[in-house]
């Protein structure tokens, strides 16, 4: 199985404070800063799905791909990229995470392939419990491309919700430990912001 990392950053540049807010400071480090290394300890291949102009991210030195579908269709349409790019140059499977949540597990691509393949599941996505409650995380998944055509025309069809799509084809859920942080926690607001920093400060 070959596979490529796709961050997925939005087809709506989300903004803090004028910027991407995946580009807002955590200690030294931007979040992307922070997601790309994390990743790149997984996977040697890596591209962003981004609109609007790739230069803003040219510090990165990763491919930077547009969705591929016109109009707004939220993640579902970064997931539909990435299988795309990874078709063009022969991936089997993608690896997604997003781009505002920077302390997803470093195990992320492990756990997902190994506990996925034992069901010989197309589509595995993490999820964790809160309060003894299920809470999946569907944007950290890892998906087969054989499903790109079937994903792009439930996109066309309206389809906007990943865990519906993805329940489809009978997902396979990942549960992965909290331990003391939800790791898949992402930052949203100027608080988020601060309790990352914290987060970053306690290591």
């Amino acid at each position: 199985m070959s596979i490529l990392g796709v961050i997925l950053a939005g087809g709506q540049a989300r903004r803090m404070d004028g910027i991407d807010k995946c580009r807002l400071k955590i200690g030294d480090n931007t979040i992307l800063d922070i997601v790309v290394n994390c990743l790149s300890l997984q996977l040697e291949t890596i591209v962003l799905n981004a609109n609007g102009d790739p230069e803003r991210f040219s510090d990165l030195e990763i491919d930077v791909i547009p969705d591929t579908i016109q109009g707004y269709a939220g993640p579902l349409a970064g997931i539909l990229s990435g299988m795309r790019f990874a078709e063009k140059n022969g991936f089997t499977s993608i690896l997604t995470v997003a781009s505002d949540t920077p302390f997803f597990p470093l195990n992320l691509l492990t756990k997902l392939l190994d506990e996925g393949s034992n069901e010989n599941s197309l589509i595995s996505i993490a999820a964790t419990k809160q309060n003894n409650k299920l809470i999946r995380h569907p944007t950290f998944g890892l998906w087969s491309v054989s499903l790109a055509d079937d994903l792009e025309e439930n996109i066309h069809a309206g389809v906007r919700k990943i865990v519906l799509w993805a329940d489809k084809h009978s997902a396979k859920t990942i549960l992965f430990p909290t331990l003391k942080n939800d790791p898949f926690f992402n930052i949203n607001t100027h608080s988020d912001l601060v309790e990352a920093q914290q987060r970053i400060g306690a290591f």
